[in-house]
């Protein structure tokens, strides 16, 4: 059995632990709050360039527009969006072992696969595969608008000469605080948006552009994709914070049960300890008489 001292100091020890990960689930709280108020704030405006790209592509001719270009697909570029740091369970593993899947999946079907990683954790647990052409480190602890443009205007790049034929980006999807979901959604060629049917018939009519439908579309696309990227930014910064502020949640309780398991076995080693005192002087008693 351990020593009172050792069971004490592991006691102590475990205690300053519990203590920094309450601490650390205040600050993902807190941090939470801004990053989901951002997201949700941004949502709006995402479904309202979605209704702008359907009603625009609804009737456009898709072959005019070389980022709309349906082709044989031989090469996939997968865009993982993954968090900065850790701690926060196993919210970045999970849209890696979602990626490892596509990979594998795409590879069966002969198709070359390489990877685009947006944040560290994704860099570190993907470089080892030896797909990643490029990598976009310390972003997603303070990204903005022109971060997502940068990416977008890499991968369209990439697409326009050739060297990809299609693009997905995998991401966390912010459903609750405490679900966090990978998801995968394609990037490149833009696909013509669909517009929800309604049940209940409505007025309806065409409208009429100016400039062309063509012009507003060739401005309109890299901005959507810029959107695009960015939202799944949002997403990815809510869902870390979210997903860490329930670890180290975890990790308190945890601690504590640590606690009351090592101070019953404290408990133990104490009363083994008076007892062993008390046999020894009862022992030196009945050895003087």
């Amino acid at each position: 059995m351990a020593s009172l001292k050792d069971v004490k100091t592991k006691i102590t020890g475990v205690k300053k632990t519990a203590q920094i990960t309450k601490a650390m689930n205040m600050v993902a709280a807190s941090k939470l709050r801004g990053a989901q108020d951002k997201m949700e704030s941004f949502r709006p405006y995402t479904a309202k360039f979605d209704d702008a790209m359907s009603n625009l592509s609804s009737g456009a001719n898709t072959n005019a527009f070389p980022l709309m270009e349906e082709r044989e697909v031989k090469a996939v570029e997968l865009v993982v969006v993954t968090s900065d740091r850790g701690l926060c369970g196993s919210f970045n593993a999970n849209i890696v072992k979602l990626v490892n899947k596509k990979i594998a999946a795409y590879e069966a079907e002969g198709k070359t696969v390489s990877l685009v990683c947006v944040g560290k954790k994704g860099h570190q647990l993907l470089k080892r595969t030896g797909k990643v052409r490029k990598s976009y480190l310390d972003t997603m602890g303070n990204f903005q608008m022109f971060n997502a443009r940068e990416i977008a205007t890499d991968l369209t790049q990439e697409f326009l000469t050739g060297n990809c034929d299609k693009i997905e980006v995998i991401y966390g999807e912010f459903k609750s605080v405490a679900r966090q979901i990978p998801a995968a959604s394609s990037f490149l060629p833009v696909q013509p948006v669909q517009a929800e049917q309604e049940v209940e018939q409505k007025i309806s009519g065409d409208y009429i552009y100016e400039p062309s439908t063509e012009e507003i579309m060739d401005v309109l696309q890299p901005l959507y994709l810029n959107v695009v990227i960015y939202h799944t930014m949002l997403e990815v910064g809510a869902c870390e914070h979210a997903a860490r502020m329930t670890a180290m949640d975890n990790a308190t309780t945890a601690c504590k049960d640590i606690v009351t398991n090592l101070t019953v076995v404290y408990n133990k080693a104490r009363q083994a300890a008076v007892t062993n005192e008390l046999m020894d002087i009862v022992g030196g008693a009945e050895a003087l008489k």
